[in-house]
């Protein structure tokens, strides 16, 4: 499916089952504007955020339907305005709303921006899980580019340090920087998005997801993807930004099977 031009710098997507449609924000700079989709790739719904569009990084959903919006990118990580929307089913149905805003920081960073060696606080990927929210972060360290530490949060308003909980290497370079992250219905599998493939983990307890067993999946093509969400258990929903001649675009990927 392609996706609108107005969308054209797709950095989160959510697929609301309830209402049959894709949620989809922008990347920063733009407006700050929640996207409704349909399936032929129709916006008919937006949403105005009143939040600046910092840096919108990635999208998720709750099982009651709220939506939650990551405003924690941090390229130089030299951030201290670290926050997540969130919006309300309710308010879903207005044309605009004020977010109940979820504001945050590590407690590992001392130094804003850090040495270059110490510049993991950059993030672009997150979900929702029972009632927390869990953030994946992407290192800016030169010699440790595809480490990815996991922290957890309060889904609700407040301003919060961030819980570290574990951290996953995937590579040794840029191409595998982690760009956003997802869990399936019954909280039994993850997915962790790059640019050119993604990690499934399944068989973990509790919030232990990257203790559980790991699937390499491999996409053959190497885009600025941005966002995944699962349709069920065995397909996941890929979007990419468009760069002008290529991008722009939702896929449907299989997933192996455990």
């Amino acid at each position: 499916m392609d996706i609108p031009m107005a969308i054209n710098e797709v950095s989160g997507i959510a697929f609301d089952h309830n209402n049959n449609l894709f949620w989809m924000v922008n990347d920063s700079g733009n407006k700050p504007i929640l996207y409704g989709v349909n399936s032929k790739g129709q916006i008919i719904k937006e949403l105005k955020i009143k939040a600046k569009n910092r840096d919108w990084e990635d999208l998720t959903m709750d099982p009651e339907g709220n939506v939650y919006i990551g405003n924690f990118g941090n390229n130089d990580n030299d951030s201290r305005q670290l926050s997540i929307y969130k919006i309300s089913k309710d308010s879903l149905q207005h044309k605009t709303v004020t977010p109940e805003i979820i504001a945050f920081s590590y407690p590992e960073q001392l130094k804003f921006p850090p040495k270059k060696k110490k510049r993991h606080f950059d993030s672009e990927a997150f979900f929702f899980f029972k009632d927390s929210l869990y953030l994946f972060t992407k290192s800016r360290s030169p010699k440790e580019k595809g480490l990815t530490k996991l922290y957890q949060l309060p889904s609700v308003a407040g301003n919060y340090s961030a819980k570290y909980l574990d951290e996953f290497k995937s590579c040794d370079n840029s191409g595998c920087w982690i760009t956003s992250a997802d869990i399936n219905a019954d909280g039994t599998k993850i997915v962790l998005l790059n640019e050119k493939s993604a990690y499934v983990f399944s068989n973990f307890k509790g919030h232990k997801f990257l203790k559980g067993s790991k699937k390499f999946v491999d996409f053959k093509h190497s885009s600025q993807k941005e966002s995944v969400c699962f349709k069920n258990d065995s397909i996941l929903y890929i979007a990419d930004e468009y760069l002008g001649v290529e991008g722009g675009n939702l896929y449907e990927i299989k997933i192996p099977n455990n």
